[in-house]
């Protein structure tokens, strides 16, 4: 059996200063991410204590009332209707706007921009702005087109409403995602099919979505993820007192209420251990799906 080198002065200085440089990483996601998830999974089978001390096991109670419980399904329904609108939308458009904009014309650098710009915004100034917008009695989009509508307070449409702030709102991102994937696809191959006649609409569908295939499923799966676990949209633009909220409120947000408004640590990660699988299950669909409709050049 062949002996192990010993490591010399050199290396062994050399291995103790990369563990000290990623020492910080490490330490960090210990205690940001593991601790916090292995917290979570344990809080969810106790019942939080008085002033949050003294958690009591209860087993599988908290389980068994989350999912006897209409309002964490509806919030699961919300989730799923919201990510419904979020992401297609989100994507297709953001594909067309960098398929214009990836080409060399005029004003591209300034259109780049402008479409970016929400990713920047804060959030809190994006719901101030669409809610003055979605605003029945004073709001633009009820001035402009001389209309009553309830767009944030119609349990019907408040959904859609929000599931629209959230499509402007990751379209610059999206857009940036793929115009990146875009340049990435060799030249030749358009060359090639414009000397074979091929038109741009047949040039789009035949070498631009299938070469583009693995930035679309990345971005559709992240983007899958976000709104799965969407929460600040809906808890900074619907108010507590709007009749539509249980109708818009996303698993996350009712994860919140139960955790740090009612102070009720055990039910509320029994919720977000119940989203976590549901998501776990997702992603295990889409990756399944990555073999058949994503194509490596």
């Amino acid at each position: 059996m062949k002996e192990k080198r010993k490591m010399t002065a050199k290396e062994k200085n050399e291995a103790t200063w990369g563990y000290f440089f990623v020492a910080p990483t490490i330490i960090g996601l210990i205690i940001l991410n593991f601790y916090p998830a292995v917290d979570t999974v344990i809080q969810s089978f106790c019942k939080t204590g008085d002033f949050g001390k003294g958690n009591i096991f209860v087993g599988l109670a908290n389980y068994q009332r989350a999912f006897a419980d209409p309002e964490i399904w509806q919030s699961l329904l919300n989730t799923i209707k919201y990510a419904i609108i979020e992401v297609p939308f989100g994507v297709i458009i953001a594909l067309i706007l960098a398929v214009f904009l990836n080409k060399k014309l005029k004003g591209t650098s300034f259109f780049r921009t402008v479409f970016f710009l929400p990713m920047v915004c804060a959030p809190a100034a994006v719901a101030m702005v669409w809610k003055w917008l979605y605003n029945q009695q004073f709001g633009l989009i009820n001035n402009v087109f001389h209309s009553n509508v309830g767009w944030i307070s119609d349990p019907k449409i408040a959904w859609i409403s929000v599931g629209i702030i959230g499509v402007w709102s990751i379209i610059g991102y999206n857009m940036v995602l793929f115009i990146s994937g875009l340049q990435e696809i060799p030249g030749d191959y358009y060359e090639a099919a414009e000397i074979d006649g091929a038109t741009g609409i047949r040039q789009f569908f035949d070498i631009t979505i299938p070469l583009l295939s693995p930035t679309t499923f990345f971005i559709v799966q992240t983007r899958v993820i976000g709104a799965l676990t969407i929460f600040d949209l809906m808890f900074m633009v619907m108010d507590k007192t709007n009749l539509a909220l249980s109708k818009v409120e996303s698993a996350v947000y009712v994860f919140y209420n139960y955790t740090f408004t009612q102070g009720n640590k055990g039910y509320g990660a029994a919720i977000v251990m119940i989203l976590v699988v549901f998501i776990m299950i997702v992603t295990v669909i889409m990756q399944r799906a990555e073999k058949r409709f994503v194509f490596y050049n």
